[in-house]
């Protein structure tokens, strides 16, 4: 089993940049593949970015395509995000989910994700 832990969201305007950090707990960090979704107010949840369990492989979002980075530090149980040229519509509670399944290819839908994060938020304003 493991614990997420994120952190790093805040408030940030337009056109600026934040970086979330997922620290998860236990030594099998590295087994499990990592993802981001998202979830804005009176919306459903969405997929942002995944990493493998290697770090070999990530997957993005058309909408963060180009602007959002997903990256992984096995030696630190971390997996971050780095999100630039935030726009409003980024406005949301992000989270941190763990895929217990060794896929060779990140996963980017949520019922294949076993462990979620609290959420952290992050609000653009225009």
């Amino acid at each position: 089993q493991v614990q997420l832990v994120e952190s790093g969201g805040g408030l940030v305007q337009a056109g600026g940049s934040l970086r979330l950090s997922c620290a998860a707990s236990g030594r099998t960090f590295s087994r499990y593949g990592m993802g981001w979704f998202r979830q804005a107010p009176g919306k459903e949840r969405e997929f942002v970015a995944a990493i493998s369990w290697s770090g070999g492989s990530t997957a993005y979002a058309d909408s963060v395509k180009g602007r959002f980075t997903i990256s992984r530090d096995n030696a630190k149980n971390t997996v971050y995000l780095q999100m630039n040229n935030l726009k409003p519509e980024d406005t949301a509670v992000y989270y941190c989910a763990a895929d217990s399944d060794r896929r060779w290819s990140p996963a980017v839908v949520l019922e294949q994700y076993d462990y979620w994060g609290q959420g952290t938020q992050v609000t653009v304003s225009s």
